[in-house]
C-alpha cells in the first residue's frame, strides 16, 4: 500500500493529510545558561514538476559495471502501472514554481542594490580622495608661497643691514690704499712679490652685521661668548616701527567731506556720511542739551550743527529732488529740428469729430464706437501728399469726458473746434472753447454738416462771437473752414490751415536727446499687460529704454504705432503704444527716461508716496465736523468700477460723485483698469455694492465667486447708460417718498362705551371730511397721542361711508382706547411716489 510504503513522520502527532512535501518534527535547544527551547522544524521535499498528463521522469540509470557472469535471474514480477499526477500535485507545482521565480527575482533585486551601494562608496572614497589631494595641493602651495614670503623678507632685511654697514667699511678700504702707496715710495726697495690673486671676499664691516647672529658648528663649541642677533620678526617690527614713525612725522590734516542731509535723517546715518563716530555725535548732542540715541532721527537744522561743528560741509536737500524736473532742461537752439504739429480735435457730442478725422485718414473709427460716441482719446498720424505729417487727438464729447478734453487740450499745439452748422454752440462745445483759451493754443474752426438743407454756417460764426471767438471773415485772426464730413468736402483746406498754423508757431524740437511725453491713455490688456499710450514731445523713443511714467516705472519691450505695426523708434510728435510697464499709469502723467532702472524706480516710488500721502491725509476734524458726521443721515450707495482704460475710469467716477444729493451719495469703494478679477467681488460682496463693468467683463475666477457670494455685476458700453442705471439705483435705495395729505380734522365731544372694552368717540368735524378706513392721528394739547385709522364710522346708529364739516358722527379707532372728550382727530391720505434724482 502507498500509506505502508511512506517514511515515518517526525514528532509525537503528524499533520493530518495525504502526501504532504512537508514534514514536521521538534527540536531542543540547551543554552550555556541553563535555559532550553524547544522548536518546530519542517522538512521540504523536493518535487520534479511536469507537465499535466505526462509521466514523470525516470531517475538516471547508473554507468554499468564489469561484473563477473552471474547466472541468469529469475523473471521479476511485472511492474505497477505509473500514477498519473493529481490535480492537488499540479498546484502545488504551480506554487512552488511561483515561489522559485520570486525568490530569483528578490535575489537579483538584492544583487542589484549591493552593486548600486558598492559603486556609491567606489564613488564617495573617489571624492574623498580627490579632496585630501586637492587639500595637499593647496597645502603645499600655501607653505611654498610662505617659504617665498620668507626668503624674500630675509633678503630685504640682509639688504638693509648691509645699506646700516656700508659707511664703517671705508676706512679699511683707505688704509689699504695708503700702505700701497708707503711700500711703493719705498728707496730701493721693491715691491713685495705678488701673491696668489685670492677670491673677492665681502668686506668685514659689511657682513659683520649678518654674519654676528649666525650660530655656527665652530662658534657653538668656542668658548666665545657672543650674544645672538635679533630675529627675523624683530627686524620686521623695527621695520613697521619706522615706517609708522615717517607716516607721523608731519600732522595729519583731517579730510573734509561733503555731507548731504536731506529733512530728516537718524544719527547713525549722518555719522556715516561724516565717516565719523557715532558716538562721538551722540555726544556732542548730549551737550547740546539732546539726549538721543543712534536710531532716533533729527531735524535738518540739527544736523547742520552737527556737520559744522565736525568740521564738514553740509549739502541740503529734499525729498522733492528725487524727482525729475524737466523745465530747466532746456535744448540748445542749434539742436532743434522741425517737427510734426500736434492737432487736438474738440467739440460737442455727435458734431462729427471722430468722422471728419476718419475722412482726413481715410478709415472707419466711429463704426467701431459703442453708442456712436467716443469715449476714449484716440492718436493717429496722417501723412500729408507734400510727406509732411500731423499728428491728430480725437477727445470725446460728451459731458463726463471734460478731464480728457483738458487734457487734450494741454498737450496740443492747435485746436480744432468742430460745430456742427445744424445745431450751432452746445455746451461742451462751450467747454472745448474755455480749455482752449486756458491751454493758450491756437484754434481753427471747423463748420461740419454743411451739406445738410438746414445747415446755417453764418449763424455758428455770429454765435463765436458770444464767447469772443472772432473769425476771419468778420475780421478777427481765427480761421475758419467749411467741411463735409460725409462728402469729405474742403478737407484739403482744413488741412492747408493747419500746415499755415503751424508754419506761423515754428514748432521744433530736439530729436537726440533721452525721449519726453505725455500719457495720453492707458488700460490693462488681458494678454499684453498694463499698456500706454504716449505722445512723445521731444527726444527720440527707442525699444530697450527705461522709463518712468507717473508713479510707474518700466523698459520699453515694444512700440505699436496707430496702424498696429511694431516701430523701433518714435521721433517727436509721434503717437506709440508702449509695452513694459510695471503697473497701469494714470493718463496725463509726464513720461521720461532715465538713465538706469535704479534711478526710474526711485523716482517712481517718490511719486507713490506722494499719492498715498495725499489720499491719507485727511482733513483735521473739528468739533463741529465731528457731530455733524455723527448725526448725518445721508445714505450711500457704494459702487466698484472697473474700466477698459485709465481715462475712463476718471470720467465715470467723477460723473457719478456729481449724482450724489444730501439725501444719498456715491461711494465708488474701488476703481481701477482691466477686467473684473476675484478680488473685486470679494471686495463689492464684503459691503454688498454692485460691480460696474464699463467694457470689461469678469474672469472665469471672479464669476464662479460671484455666484457663490451673490455679487451683482452691471456691464455698460456707454457712459450715458450708466449714470442713467446708478439714478435708478440710488432713488430705490431711498425708497419711494411718501406724501401724506390731511383730508379733515374733528374734536372728540364725548366719549362712549362700545362694548366689553372698546370706546366709541363722538365727534364734530371741524373742517373737511372724515372717511371710514383712512389713517388718522390722535392729539392731545398738541402732542401725538395714538397713530391709527378709523375702523367704524356711523351717524344716527346708520353706518356711513364719509361725513362733511359742520356735522357730527361717531367713530371708533382701531388700536386704541385713550380717547378723552377735548381731544382732537385729524384724518389723512397717504400716498407713494417713486422717487426721482
Amino acid at each position: 500500500m502507498a500509506d505502508q510504503t511512506e517514511k515515518p513522520k517526525l514528532g509525537t502527532r503528524p499533520p493530518l493529510g495525504l502526501k504532504r512535501t512537508v514534514e514536521t518534527g521538534k527540536v531542543k535547544q540547551s543554552f550555556s545558561h541553563g535555559r532550553s527551547n524547544t522548536v518546530v522544524v519542517e522538512v521540504k521535499k523536493r518535487r520534479i514538476l511536469g507537465r499535466p498528463g505526462e509521466p514523470p521522469p525516470e531517475a538516471p540509470k547508473p554507468a554499468p559495471v564489469a561484473e563477473a557472469p552471474k547466472p541468469a535471474p529469475k523473471p521479476a514480477a511485472p511492474a505497477p502501472a505509473a500514477r498519473k499526477p493529481s490535480p492537488q500535485d499540479d498546484i502545488a507545482a504551480r506554487k512552488e514554481m511561483q515561489t522559485r521565480l520570486l525568490r530569483e527575482a528578490e535575489e537579483s533585486r538584492l544583487a542589484s542594490l549591493e552593486e548600486a551601494r558598492r559603486r556609491d562608496d567606489r564613488k564617495r572614497t573617489e571624492q574623498s580622495e580627490d579632496e585630501r589631494r586637492r587639500a595637499e595641493e593647496n597645502r603645499k602651495a600655501e607653505e611654498a608661497a610662505a617659504e617665498h614670503v620668507r626668503l624674500k623678507e630675509e633678503e630685504e632685511a640682509r639688504r638693509a643691514a648691509e645699506a646700516a654697514a656700508e659707511p664703517k667699511s671705508v676706512a679699511p678700504e683707505i688704509e689699504e690704499e695708503e700702505e700701497e702707496r708707503t711700500v711703493a715710495r719705498r728707496p730701493g726697495g721693491h715691491a713685495p712679490a705678488p701673491k696668489r690673486p685670492e677670491p673677492a671676499r665681502p668686506s668685514r664691516g659689511r657682513d659683520e652685521h649678518r654674519q654676528r647672529g649666525k650660530l655656527t658648528v665652530s662658534r657653538a663649541l668656542s668658548d666665545e661668548d657672543d650674544s645672538r642677533a635679533r630675529s627675523l620678526a624683530a627686524l620686521r617690527r623695527a621695520r613697521e616701527k619706522e615706517k609708522r614713525h615717517h607716516m607721523e612725522v608731519g600732522p595729519s590734516s583731517k579730510q573734509v567731506r561733503d555731507v548731504v542731509v536731506p529733512e530728516a535723517i537718524t544719527v547713525q546715518e549722518l555719522a556715516n556720511r561724516m565717516a565719523e563716530r557715532g558716538a562721538d555725535l551722540v555726544k556732542a548732542l548730549f551737550k547740546m542739551g539732546m539726549p538721543v540715541t543712534l536710531t532716533q532721527t533729527i531735524d535738518q537744522d540739527t544736523a547742520e550743527l552737527l556737520v559744522t561743528e565736525f568740521g564738514h560741509r553740509i549739502k541740503r536737500v529734499s525729498e522733492a529732488d528725487v524727482d525729475i524736473d524737466t523745465s530747466a532742461d532746456v535744448d540748445a537752439a542749434e539742436s532743434l529740428k522741425t517737427r510734426p504739429p500736434v492737432v487736438t480735435i474738440m467739440g460737442h457730442v455727435d458734431h462729427g469729430k471722430t468722422s471728419l478725422l476718419d475722412a482726413i485718414r481715410g478709415a472707419d473709427v466711429v463704426a467701431h464706437e459703442a453708442g456712436g460716441i467716443t469715449q476714449h482719446i484716440g492718436a493717429y498720424q496722417v501723412s500729408l501728399p507734400d510727406k509732411s505729417k500731423i499728428t491728430f487727438l480725437d477727445t470725446p464729447g460728451h459731458e463726463a469726458f471734460s478731464e480728457m478734453r483738458a487734457r487734450g487740450a494741454n498737450v496740443t499745439d492747435i485746436v480744432v473746434l468742430v460745430v456742427a452748422a445744424d445745431d450751432g454752440l452746445r455746451p461742451q462745445t462751450i467747454e472745448a472753447i474755455n480749455h482752449t483759451k486756458a491751454a493758450g493754443v491756437p484754434m481753427i474752426v471747423a463748420i461740419n454738416k454743411i451739406d445738410k438743407p438746414e445747415a446755417k454756417p453764418q449763424k455758428v460764426r455770429e454765435e463765436l462771437l458770444q464767447h469772443e471767438v472772432i473769425v476771419e471773415d468778420m475780421g478777427g485772426e481765427v480761421q475758419d473752414v467749411e467741411v463735409s464730413a460725409t462728402k469729405k468736402t474742403n478737407l484739403d483746406k482744413l488741412l492747408e490751415a493747419i500746415q499755415l498754423q503751424s508754419e506761423i508757431l515754428e514748432l521744433k524740437a530736439n530729436p537726440d536727446r533721452a525721449a519726453e511725453g505725455t500719457v495720453i491713455e492707458a488700460k490693462l490688456d488681458k494678454g499684453r499687460g498694463p499698456l500706454a499710450t504716449v505722445l512723445v514731445e521731444r527726444g527720440t523713443l527707442r525699444v530697450g529704454d527705461v522709463f518712468v511714467a507717473g508713479a510707474s516705472s518700466g523698459k520699453v519691450r515694444a512700440m505699436i504705432d496707430d496702424h498696429g505695426r511694431q516701430v523701433k523708434e518714435a521721433g517727436p510728435s509721434v503717437p506709440v503704444e508702449v509695452l513694459g510697464l510695471s503697473v497701469v499709469p494714470s493718463a496725463g502723467d509726464p513720461f521720461t527716461v532715465v538713465e538706469n532702472e535704479g534711478r526710474a524706480r526711485e523716482v517712481a516710488s517718490y511719486r507713490q508716496g506722494v499719492l498715498d500721502k495725499k489720499r491719507t491725509t485727511s482733513a483735521p476734524m473739528s468739533l463741529e465736523n465731528m457731530f455733524a458726521s455723527h448725526a448725518s443721515t445721508t445714505k450711500e450707495l457704494p459702487l466698484v468700477v472697473k474700466t477698459d482704460v485709465q481715462g475712463s475710469v476718471e470720467a465715470i467716477v467723477h460723473a457719478l460723485n456729481r449724482l450724489s444729493t444730501d439725501e444719498i451719495k456715491v461711494r465708488v469703494l474701488h476703481s481701477g483698469v482691466g477686467a473684473i478679477t476675484e478680488s473685486d467681488v470679494t471686495l463689492a460682496s464684503a459691503s454688498g455694492a454692485p460691480i460696474i463693468g464699463f467694457n470689461v467683463r469678469p474672469n472665469a475666477k471672479a464669476r464662479e465667486v460671484a455666484d457663490r457670494n451673490k455679487v451683482e455685476f452691471r456691464y455698460y458700453d456707454v457712459i450715458y447708460h450708466l449714470t442713467d442705471w446708478v439714478k435708478g439705483a440710488m432713488a430705490g435705495e431711498l425708497g419711494p417718498e411718501i406724501i401724506e395729505t390731511v383730508v379733515g380734522r374733528a374734536r372728540v365731544q364725548e366719549v362712549f362705551p362700545a362694548g366689553k372694552k372698546d370706546k366709541a368717540a363722538g365727534l364734530l368735524v371741524l373742517e373737511g371730511i372724515i372717511r371710514k378706513g383712512l389713517n388718522a392721528r390722535l392729539t392731545r394739547e398738541d402732542v401725538i397721542v395714538s397713530k391709527t385709522t378709523i375702523s367704524s364710522l356711523r351717524r344716527f346708529k346708520d353706518d356711513v361711508a364719509e361725513v362733511t364739516s359742520g356735522l357730527e358722527c361717531g367713530v371708533m379707532l382701531a388700536d386704541t382706547n385713550d380717547i378723552k372728550p377735548g381731544d382732537n382727530l385729524e384724518v389723512f391720505e397717504v400716498e407713494e411716489r417713486a422717487r426721482t434724482l
